[in-house]
């Protein structure tokens, strides 16, 4: 080694400059140290030589380690001219420093000044100073930088220094010297250590784009842009690429910055997505950028008849489709979604390259987990007829259904396929675009579908049927499996819905709710009659009627077919019209079967058929409850079980009566059977007796009387319910309740008499006992217990909760208030709402409490309704709306404590209160009384609107509200914003309802919608004579009236689309009503929503005028209208109209005009927009030929041997390092379809690194390369016919083997002349 090469001394060097600068040169050399130790021993003129000498000296250093850096060295020394390098670095650095300071300060002044403001030569211990001055330069810049924080220059100031820093590092270094011999080893430590500074340096950058936003839009991206990129280049690490993708990103703020970031970066991101794994973190980068430039850089469109447009060429398009279309690829599913949202925005770009063909095989094929995400995607593509065109009908979106349709022979592993196909269909089916879109070509999808079920053969045909069952929105019931099975029905009953106990009652209310929507959700129901009749006009029940053929015993398979049946059927008779329903349920095929008496297998199978329907529906009106019942907790009087109960009620009062008139002995043998005179262990007890003789003869006063006084059964039995006896007390909770309900009975039983009352006021402990233990946890008695009574784990664990169920019954009378009162029960109830710490109690004492009687009960609850604590309050809200759904008349405190909560300071509050209120203003009554109390509900915002438009619906509401000025104020927000946010309310609901598995999940907004629709504000104005006179006057609808005619058939315009949606749910909703139908009829707007229903080209505008339809047939004069018109409404049987509305002809309604598709124009288009200029050279196009090849399957693995073949020859190594064979390649898998293995291949041939330089040349040759739209290509048939058959016309080389011989035989591989064959003798 050379000597200038040695290793430095661990004795280093630190120069402090000045108060600003930082420690350079921590390796010094001694001949440095000692040069720089007698500087001021010398004159200028020796001191600058010195310096100039030293850095001559240094820089020799640095290229000689740069020069053996380049060549092959072991680990070791290697390592050794790393460490010399950076030394040289550092003192060249400091000796640079050193000359600028000694030319910027005078002779005169460099003793007295150098402490402060220039180097310390003089000091004869430089290290000391030095680094006392470098340490406190650093703590005083950290300080400055905690300081500057926040400030906006002074982050801005080092973000701009950060991109100077790497423009610095990306200047080239010195050419090495000739004479070097390691300058490759060299070079390639310099560049691990450019990389780790570049890195370095990005991450700073990183973080002060992401901490402060402001920074991003004061920053040049272009001057961003020249400082990353060649952090892109081959030779740098792929951490060092990530950052400087990372740092593109974070730069990106808005469409312009994307614009001038242009095809800068094209090439480097085609080359990291063409990486393998071992590059996922390059490659998560490289999406990421992608994925943020087309949320920030998209151009929307001002024209309607285009959509947006994404920033992102052609190439990086096809090169993120090869990574989709990788089944292998970790990064497969973030790039479909990403295509997918490209395609909605910009179809026109994903259709020029490729995508929407490998999008629709996604959909098809799967994976399941995004087949949702593309099926939503693709119809709403298939919703516009400008977007639909890119749609081949009969093919494309069709393919969804393969995996249904081709399931015969795929054997039951096909099952999982299977089901998440029908599931994508099931979704596609729910909506108005899918569904008429598969109704298209004489409803050829929905036949195919269908069909699948008559396949014998098929064993999968169950998923199918099920397909059906959610389709239709057909809940299962525990029952149906029995029926499936064949079994009998008999075993079940109905299920009872009263709770045993009122804490129950909030869990009854939740499954009220489920059934109540199930039965009122108007708009499902007319939605599911079309799909019945579409169904059934396809054949369902002809199909399903097959299958029962297949088999006289029947199967699972056939009960099954013949319960989806039964439920058609059934669906028919409730929510179609009675012309249309008769047609479905005659059924012919079954009864054909039935009346088939020359075959009798078939008259056994539909005999059966008809008896199984008929078993299903009796049993259904049997185990189901009726959908007439609101409430099922109140029967009707002529309710199917009346004559049961009515039967039990006469039996329990004769046994009430006989077991009153019960004599002295037979009494005291009860007395005695019960056990309780006799032991103090409850288990021991006769529990029935003891439950009879405290409900029957207890009753009468004189038992009571003698229980008291006499055989001291009443004590015994009262004691066994002190708290302090611990008995009752720490009875465990499981399957123990029977002793709660005991000890309500008996003391229900005691209130009932004088003498028991009498007993509980002065001779019992069982209330002071109570009270005391309530005083164990109040903390102002003083030192409460170690273990109370009513301890949390003993009320969650042990009956002690039933004390307060047993106090709840005491309040329903009118002396047990005052035995209450007298024991200040009321005043530890007081306590204990005070306690947060014990909700539980608090939650005990809300449901127990019996209100009925006005008193402290009342008290209490309104306490817990102003709790400080919300989840007290929420709870109390919750129950007193129990309260006011379960009155059978109204109730007038209730309701002013309901409305009390409106002004609750938590809207969850409020919001709760509100649905309660909208929920009893159901009832005329109650809405009159609530309008009566006048509320102020204007700080409610959204949340009271339900409410006040329930208001409006009655006179004397609407006049309240219109002399607050409530109804000119919503008037003109429902005509310019709220119209069009009800669409979308409406909108979003039928999708949750459709696609949503678990109803029950979606509670808080599905119950908004409980109704047919949801309250409309010109429909409830509608409702009332001065509110039609107020919307006469304004003139809104004729306005109304004037946009539905003029804009009827938009199909391009957006926002024209979505607001004449809004104006017609505005219209059916006024039509809904008797009041408002003469508005339509004055501006003649029915023919217009019927126009529109059966020629708009937008199937969701349609759609729309389906439901408004129904709504204008809600009334008797709106049905005989549309009935005219060949709409029929289905009427309940007492003939009112129901608000269901279908139309005659279903055909013509779900036609949708038939379109040409112009993709296949698209691809002519672009074929001669992207051609280049041929190669000349013959080698040049047999590469190129070769690369071609590449695309076909057929030859591609003889393409690929003849490029290995054309690489290894010296003649075509020119080919393989030349850039614009490289441009031609690239161009090659940008405008055609590769698989990614292929172009990572091809890419991988070229003996060529990226770097700016070569993206520069690369960008040359694409504007040199592009042939003009007059260019015609040589007509030469070696060319023509190179990309078919490979290398032709060429002579064999003595170098070739035979084999080669063989495969590189001047014959083409396929022969395209006809082969001759002799069939029979020849001649």
């Amino acid at each position: 080694m050379p000597s200038f090469l040695a290793l430095p001394s661990t004795n280093s060097l630190n120069i402090g400059l000045s108060a600003t600068t930082t420690l350079v040169g921590s390796n010094g050399d001694p001949d440095v140290e000692s040069s720089f130790a007698n500087l001021e021993e010398r004159d200028s003129a020796d001191q600058l030589e010195l310096l100039n000498h030293q850095l001559v000296l240094q820089n020799r250093i640095k290229e000689g380690a740069e020069n053996l850096l380049n060549m092959p060295l072991d680990d070791s020394l290697r390592e050794k001219v790393d460490t010399e390098l950076a030394s040289a670095k550092g003192r060249i650095s400091a000796i640079e420093r050193q000359i600028e300071a000694f030319l910027n300060s005078t002779t005169g002044k460099r003793k007295g000044t150098q402490g402060s403001t220039g180097p310390s030569i003089g000091n004869p211990n430089p290290n000391s100073s030095s680094s006392a001055n470098g340490r406190s330069a650093r703590d005083g810049r950290d300080g400055e930088e905690k300081n500057a924080l926040d400030d906006s220059r002074t982050t801005l100031n080092n973000a701009i220094n950060c991109i100077r820093e790497l423009e610095s590092l990306s200047r080239p270094p010195l050419p090495p010297s000739s004479s070097s011999t390691g300058s490759a080893s060299l070079a390639s430590s310099a560049a691990n250590e450019a990389d780790r500074k570049r890195i370095e340096v990005m991450s700073r950058l990183i973080d002060i784009l992401q901490r402060n936003l402001r920074v991003r839009y004061e920053l040049n991206i272009s001057e961003v842009l020249q400082a990353v990129i060649p952090a892109l280049a081959d030779k740098c690490s792929k951490q060092c690429r990530a950052a400087a993708y990372r740092v593109i990103r974070h730069a990106l703020v808005d469409a312009e910055s994307v614009g001038k970031l242009g095809h800068a970066v094209d090439w480097y991101i085609i080359r990291s997505l063409h990486r393998d794994t071992k590059h996922a973190v390059e490659k998560e980068q490289v999406i990421k950028l992608i994925r943020t430039i087309v949320e920030v850089g998209t151009v929307r469109s001002d024209s309607p008849n285009t959509g947006g447009v994404v920033p992102l060429s052609e190439i990086v398009m096809r090169a993120v489709i090869a990574v989709a279309e990788h089944a292998e690829d970790p990064f497969r599913l973030i790039c479909v979604q990403t295509l997918t949202e490209i395609l909605l925005i910009d179809i026109d770009l994903v259709a020029r390259t490729g995508g929407i063909r490998f999008l629709l095989h996604v959909l098809g094929e799967g994976p399941v987990e995004i087949t949702p995400i593309l099926a939503s995607a693709f119809l709403h593509i298939v919703d516009s007829p400008r977007t639909r065109a890119y749609i081949r009908l009969g093919s494309d979106l069709e393919i969804a259904l393969c995996g249904i349709t081709d399931a015969y022979g795929k054997g039951p592993d096909h099952a999982d396929r299977m089901r998440g196909c029908a599931k994508v269909v099931q979704m596609m089916l729910r909506t108005w675009s899918g569904l008429m879109y598969f109704c298209m070509n004489d409803m050829q999808a929905i036949r195919s579908l269908i069909n699948t079920l008559t396949i014998p053969s098929l064993d999968t045909r169950e998923i199918i049927l099920d397909m059906f069952f959610e389709l239709l929105n057909i809940k299962s019931s525990e029952w149906f499996q029995t029926f499936i099975d064949g079994r009998r029905l008999t075993m079940y009953r109905r299920s009872r819905d009263a709770p045993e106990h009122r804490k129950h009652q909030h869990q009854q209310q939740q499954d009220d709710n489920s059934e109540r929507m199930n039965q009122t959700l108007k708009l499902t129901d007319q939605y599911l009659g079309l799909l019945v009749v579409i169904l059934t006009n396809a054949g369902l029940c002809e199909a399903l009627s097959s299958m029962l053929e297949e088999t006289t015993t029947g199967s699972n398979l056939s009960r099954k077919a013949t319960l989806l049946l039964a439920e058609v059927l059934q669906m028919s008779n409730r929510i179609l019209p009675l012309n249309v329903a008769a047609k479905i349920q005659s059924i012919p095929e079954v009864f054909s079967m039935a009346t088939d008496y020359q075959h009798g297998e078939h008259r056994i199978i539909g005999t059966s058929a008809i008896s199984a329907i008929d078993s299903f529906n009796r049993n259904r009106a049997r185990l189901e409850p009726s959908s007439a019942v609101k409430n099922p907790s109140r029967p009707r009087a002529n309710s199917v079980e009346d004559a049961v109960r009515r039967g039990q009620r006469q039996v329990e009062q004769v046994k009430l009566k006989m077991s009153m008139q019960m004599d002295d002995r037979t009494f005291q043998a009860c007395l005695l059977e019960t056990q309780v005179m006799l032991t103090k262990d409850y288990t021991k007890w006769n529990f029935d007796t003891l439950q009879e003789l405290i409900e029957g003869p207890l009753l009468n006063p004189k038992r009571m009387e003698e229980a008291i006084k006499v055989s001291r059964f009443i004590r015994r039995l009262m004691n066994f319910f002190h708290p302090f006896a611990h008995r009752f007390s720490d009875i465990p909770r499981k399957s123990n309740a029977k002793w709660v309900r005991l000890g309500c009975s008996l003391l229900t039983t005691l209130m009932s008499s004088t003498d028991g009352a009498r007993y509980l006021s002065s001779d019992d402990q069982f209330l002071p006992q109570v009270v005391k233990s309530f005083a164990q946890l109040d903390p102002f008695n003083g030192v409460p217990d170690s273990d109370p009574i009513f301890s949390k784990k003993r009320v969650a664990e042990t009956l002690t909760y039933g004390y307060m169920e047993m106090l709840g019954t005491l309040s329903k009378y009118k002396e047990g208030i005052e035995l209450l009162e007298k024991f200040k029960v009321f005043t530890a109830f007081y306590h204990l709402s005070e306690l947060r710490s014990r909700e539980d109690l608090i939650k005990l004492i809300i449901d127990y409490l019996d209100y009925s009687i006005d008193g402290h009960p009342r008290i209490v609850l309104s306490k817990a309704l102003t709790s400080s604590y919300k989840h007290i309050r929420l709870y109390a809200t919750r129950h007193l709306g129990l309260l006011v759904r379960g009155a059978t008349s109204v109730n007038a405190w209730t309701l002013r404590l309901l409305l009390t909560q409106l002004y609750d300071p938590a809207p969850e509050v409020c919001e709760l209160a509100v649905h309660f209120l909208e929920e009893a203003c159901d009832d005329k009554e109650t809405l009159q009384v609530v309008v009566d109390m006048r509320p102020t509900m204007d700080h409610l915002g959204e949340i009271g609107h339900p409410l006040l438009l329930r208001f409006m619906s009655t006179p004397m509401g609407f006049r309240y509200l219109y002399d607050a000025g409530y109804i000119d104020r919503e008037m003109d927000m429902w005509f310019n914003e709220r119209n069009i946010y009800y669409v979308v309310q409406v909108e979003v609901f039928l999708a949750k309802v459709f696609n949503c598995a678990n109803i029950a999940q979606e509670d808080d907004d599905v119950l908004a919608f409980e109704g047919t629709v949801p309250p409309h504000f010109y429909g409830e104005m509608s409702k009332t004579e001065l509110g039609c006179q107020i919307l006469q006057d304004k003139g809104h609808f004729s306005e109304f009236a004037e946009f539905i005619r003029r804009h009827s058939q938009e199909s391009e315009d957006a926002e024209l689309i979505m607001k004449l949606k809004s104006i017609l749910w505005a219209v059916g909703n006024v039509g809904a009503t008797e009041g408002g139908l003469p508005f339509l009829e004055e501006e003649e707007i029915i023919p217009a929503v019927l126009d529109i229903a059966e020629n708009s080209p937008i199937p969701s505008v349609r759609g729309t005028c389906f439901f408004v339809l129904g709504l204008i047939s809600s009334t008797s004069q709106g049905a005989e209208i549309l009935d005219d018109f060949n709409w029929e409404a289905t009427l309940s049987p007492l003939g009112t109209p129901t608000g269901l509305c279908l139309p005659m002809d279903v055909d013509k309604f779900i036609s949708v005009r038939l379109y040409c598709c112009f993709s296949i124009e698209i691809k002519l288009t672009r074929r001669e927009e992207t051609r280049l200029i041929p190669p000349t050279t013959e080698p040049e196009i047999e590469v190129i030929a070769a690369i071609q090849n590449l695309a076909n399957t057929v030859i591609q693995n003889t393409a690929s041997r003849s490029l290995a073949k054309m690489k290894s020859r010296p003649e075509y190594r020119a080919a393989f390092s030349s850039l614009e064979m490289f441009y031609r390649a690239l161009h090659i898998i940008s405008t055609q379809r590769y698989r990614l293995t292929v172009r990572r291949y091809i890419l991988e041939l070229f003996n060529v690194e990226l770097n700016p330089e070569v993206v520069t040349k690369l960008s040359e040759y694409a504007t040199g390369l592009k042939a003009s739209p007059t260019y015609k290509s040589p007509k030469t048939d070696a060319v023509a016919r190179m990309s078919m058959f490979g290398r032709l016309g060429r002579n064999r080389r003595p170098s070739e083997s035979d084999e080669s011989d063989e495969e590189d035989d001047d014959q083409p591989i396929l022969s395209l002349q006809p082969m001759s064959t002799t069939i029979g003798f020849a001649i």
